[in-house]
């Protein structure tokens, strides 16, 4: 570089300098720049030795390339200078624009500090501004933007001419190391952004892979697997359904996606559905399949989302537990049913017997006037002599008489009179005058009178018990035995309502239970059990004839189901003795 008394600057030195900086933006890592940096000081500006300093995330400075001395380079290249020593030096000497140059007589101070030196030999300095091999000159490097934040230092050593840099060669050196710094600066950028192509890609690969495995475990599951949907007007619908649901549906990918769930699901089963929450929902219900039938499958959801912020569907697995749901179902039934006739058993019976009593027995000192009045407080007509509830305008629905404890509902057609339904005296006014009583939702259970038919219906309890059966099962076996009572379970089955229950109790005893019968009913009912009964039954070839004996009880809010069948056994054996021996003869 030339003196600063130099009037001119030689085109060739400009030339150095134009090309050290373009060699800077032709380096294509951060470390291939740093070196080039270090280079362009010795070849370009022509100093003997160039030293880049760069700061790293702690703070400190590191060298980081190192140019003109190779052993110099190996010496002292990564080695670390902390951050609070450079910022010693560059508080230190004279402040030539933007550069710090310490002479050696303020030098030697630094001689101990921790920050890697290295210096060239040469003699003692003749002239003022001569270089002397203490002396030292730093040119910082601050990232763009018009701040402080600094991103390194370079510090060069023993100008080729042996004097101190002029206007024009401290002119250089700044404006070298600003190039420098933008230099640094892009090539992070790019080692920033390829890394994070490079760790993109290998997320996408990644996700990739991951998809790839996803639609490989979702398409060849063995149970049934489907997307559906999550929010907005199409909540549920079904976006994507595996071959294994589209078999246990019976549908094509391509009917199904036309559905959700809710449109598949048996209408029993849609409050289920309903009830299963989306995020590890769980739910056993029937599906249905395009033959009309429905499948009993089990359901689990799971939430997914397709990206961070975007949109969540429902991953839902279907299982078929068709097989699981029909041995529980058939266990329930055994446990609840008669093996040899398929009659609801003991248990069965009292279980809805049970149901259909309280504890509470029914008054029926009040009538509806009275307990709305009671609760309401209105006394002065509360009282009314002679106010029957048996009135014709406080009948019940006339269709109104109530299921069986099954839940299945009678026809109001089977019995003459059933029509009638409950008489609003079978609520306990006490429980409608009572405080929350005037919603009391339980139906009482009351027994016509036996006196006086006031059209009250009841709850009739038919307690039958075959005559002559034991003498069918000693003379012909155990064989005709069951086959006879086979056939008297079907035709007391055939002669009741589809909401009556027909129980076999044990042995050769069955209990009907009928719902919304008078008196008179339940006895025209247990006639015509009887002659359905007594004509002959065929078993292998013979023929064979039963009689039947019945005994009506009624059941009543405030008796046990023990009280109940007890009153219907004592009424039967009363009926029993009362009709000669010829009369019961069978067999």
């Amino acid at each position: 570089m030339e003196a600063e008394s130099e009037p001119y600057v030689r085109l060739a030195t400009m030339r150095q300098l134009h090309q050290a900086v373009a060699d800077l933006n032709t380096a294509r890592s951060l470390a291939d720049t740093l070196q080039t940096v270090a280079d362009g000081i010795v070849t370009g500006l022509g100093y003997e030795l160039g030293c880049v300093n760069l700061v790293r995330p702690d703070g400190d400075l590191v060298i980081a390339a190192f140019a003109g001395n190779s052993a110099a380079e190996a010496l002292i290249t990564g080695r670390v200078g902390s951050r609070a020593s450079w910022e010693r030096r560059l508080s230190m000497g004279e402040s030539w624009d933007q550069l710090r140059f310490i002479p050696h007589t303020e030098g030697w101070v630094l001689l101990d500090d921790d920050v890697p030196q290295w210096h060239t030999e040469g003699p003692e300095p003749r002239f003022e501004d001569e270089w002397h091999p203490l002396d030292r000159l730093y040119a910082p490097m601050y990232a763009s933007g018009g701040g402080r934040d600094l991103l390194g230092v370079i510090s060069v050593d023993r100008p080729r001419n042996g004097r101190r840099p002029g206007a024009w060669g401290r002119e250089a050196l700044q404006m070298y190391a600003s190039q420098a710094a933008i230099a640094i600066s892009n090539a992070r950028l790019r080692a920033n952004m390829q890394r994070a192509l490079v760790r993109l890609e290998r997320e996408q690969q990644a996700l990739r892979a991951s998809e790839e495995s996803f639609r490989q475990a979702f398409e060849y599951a063995p149970s049934g697997m489907a997307i559906a949907e999550m929010g907005g007007d199409q909540h549920g619908r079904l976006l994507r359904t595996n071959d294994a649901l589209c078999r246990l549906l019976g549908r094509p990918a391509s009917v199904l996606r036309r559905y959700s769930f809710a449109d598949l699901v048996h209408p029993e089963d849609i409050g289920t559905l309903l009830r299963t929450s989306a995020e590890g929902g769980r739910a056993e219900l029937r599906l249905g399949r395009r033959d009309g039938t429905y499948l009993w499958v089990s359901l689990r959801n799971s939430v997914v989302a397709d990206t961070a912020d975007g949109p969540r569907f429902l991953l839902t697995h279907v299982e078929d537990i068709e097989e699981r749901k029909r041995h529980e179902l058939n266990l329930a039934h055994r446990a609840s049913h008669d093996a040899l006739t398929g009659l609801p058993n003991s248990a069965e019976l009292r279980s809805r017997l049970s149901a259909r009593l309280c504890e509470r027995p029914h008054s029926p000192a009040a009538t509806a006037i009275e307990a709305l009045d009671a609760a309401y407080g209105d006394v002065e007509s509360s009282l009314t002599p002679g106010y029957q509830s048996d009135a014709p305008g406080y009948q019940s629905d006339a269709h109104g008489y109530q299921a069986d404890a099954s839940g299945h509902q009678g026809d109001p057609h089977a019995y003459p009179g059933d029509a009638h339904g409950y008489q609003i005296d079978g609520y306990d006014a006490e429980a409608v005058a009572a405080p929350g009583g005037l919603y009391d939702h339980h139906v009482h259970t009351v027994a016509p009178d036996a006196e006086h038919d006031d059209g009250t219906k009841g709850l009739a309890v038919l307690f039958c018990d075959l005559d002559g059966f034991k003498s069918i099962n000693d003379r012909f076996g155990h064989h005709t035995g069951d086959a006879v009572l086979i056939e008297v379970a079907r035709r007391l089955s055939t002669c009741v309502r589809d909401g009556d229950t027909v129980a076999r109790l044990g042995g050769d005893e069955f209990v009907v239970l009928a719902d919304g019968l008078g008196a008179a009913d339940a006895a025209d009912l247990a006639v015509r059990l009887r002659n359905a009964i007594i004509p002959p039954i065929r078993v292998d070839g013979r023929a064979v004839r039963v009689g039947a004996s019945f005994g009506i009880g009624w059941a009543e809010c405030g008796m046990t189901v023990e009280e109940v069948l007890r009153s219907a056994d004592q009424r039967m054996y009363v009926e029993k003795r009362s009709r000669s021996k010829v009369h019961r003869r069978a067999g």
